[in-house]
């Protein structure tokens, strides 16, 4: 049986450098195209997210010397969001990036361990122990003297070989929820183009008659109404202290916040709702088909043309309904008397056929994907503390 070892990180690493001083890279320095500038967002998941970033120039990025990071480094947040640590990846859309203030990256021997199998270990509970040991939680969370101590920091190296199956299982799973997540993403251009077509441009209703309307031409047969003719609106609810959570039959989300709350009867939903920011951020709209505790900080929706009231929150100016000074705020009332266009009852239910179907594709994508998160996450403490044989999965 394969003995594993464990190594100070500074005997497994070639370099470590922080990121640049504050005064050393401002929002001055942003352009619209040059050296991608990584933040808290770029370093959600395992391996680099590239969704969005900040850019600098080259000459930029040259003067910050060693806060440059290139294909195979490891970043790691050590300010604000704690126990962030992600690998930039070999197909990476840039050669190289620039790290933030809040980072710090290293450069591992990868003929002693990869990059990869270092990055998934630290997402263990175990490996995220280790970097969040000499965190400090007074004023903004960050670790103290963070690339003296993360060298310090004991990581598993067993055999390369062992490492390369290892992570043969674990992309095999997060490979089939990346491809997932993307026909996820085709399905819902599919879904707000067709909603574009019939509702916003009105393709298949251009030979018909049109009338004038507050929100200019329409259909004949149409109407302008409120959003809360076709929808009710409803705020959530905070659970009550006294809810024994231990001894629920089973843990529902708490939908606008991160804790998981016990089942009850009360604000309770297991048909299809929309749920909204009600204080802070607008616009963004979260989509439940299973039971879920939307809290005081949402607004809840429910109608019979789910896809269509979808369609319509992601469009929605936000800005023409927030009522807050010094924090955003929308309320029920301007939201159910927000106007839009109600087509006829027949072109409704159409279009929510033919929406639904593309969704419940989606849906079953989702669920899939829930499934093998769930998977990775069971196995991943599992191989890589040498518990479960790769031979045995």
């Amino acid at each position: 049986m394969e003995e594993w070892k464990e190594y100070k990180i500074s005997e497994v690493i070639e370099e470590i450098a922080m990121g640049p001083f504050g005064s050393n890279i401002k929002v001055d320095n942003f352009i619209d195209f040059g050296i991608p500038v990584l933040n808290g967002s770029n370093l959600q998941g395992f391996k680099l997210n590239e969704n969005s970033f900040n850019y600098v120039s080259e000459e930029k990025a040259d003067s910050l010397g060693r806060a440059n990071a290139y294909r195979g480094d490891v970043v790691i947040t050590h300010r604000g969001t704690l126990g962030q640590i992600i690998y930039i990846p070999s197909d990476s859309k840039y050669e190289r990036y620039v790290i933030s203030q809040s980072q710090f990256r290293l450069k591992l021997n990868q003929k002693f361990i990869r990059p990869d199998f270092f990055v998934y270990f630290f997402h263990t509970r175990i490996g995220q122990h280790r970097i969040l040991m000499n965190a400090s939680q007074v004023g903004v969370p960050a670790l103290a003297r963070p690339t003296s101590t993360f060298k310090e920091v004991y990581v598993p190296v067993p055999s390369m070989e062992t490492q390369n199956k290892i992570m043969d299982i674990l992309h095999a799973l997060d490979d089939k929820i990346e491809v997932n997540r993307r026909i996820n993403d085709n399905l819902e251009q599919q879904a707000q183009a067709l909603f574009k077509s019939w509702f916003v441009d009105f393709e298949p209703f251009k030979d018909g008659e049109f009338v004038e309307s507050e929100l200019g031409m329409i259909p004949k047969g149409w109407r302008v109404g409120m959003f809360g003719d076709i929808m009710t609106i409803t705020s959530g609810k905070r659970p009550s202290q006294k809810q024994n959570f231990h001894d629920s039959i089973f843990n529902i989300p708490l939908v606008g916040a991160s804790e998981i709350m016990g089942y009850t009867n009360s604000s309770l939903f297991t048909e299809k709702i929309l749920v909204t920011g009600r204080v802070g951020t607008h616009g963004v709209v979260q989509r439940f088909n299973y039971p879920c505790w939307p809290s005081d900080n949402t607004l809840v929706l429910k109608s019979d043309f789910y896809e269509y009231c979808y369609q319509i929150l992601r469009s929605i100016d936000y800005t023409s309904l927030n009522r807050g000074s010094t924090q955003p705020l929308i309320t029920q009332t301007d939201l159910k008397k927000y106007l839009i266009i109600i087509p006829t009852m027949d072109i409704l239910h159409k279009y929510e056929d033919l929406a639904s179907t593309l969704m419940i594709s989606w849906e079953q994508r989702i669920k899939e994907n829930m499934t093998l998160s769930t998977l990775r996450d069971t196995l991943l403490p599992k191989l890589m503390s040498g518990e479960l044989k790769v031979n045995e999965v």
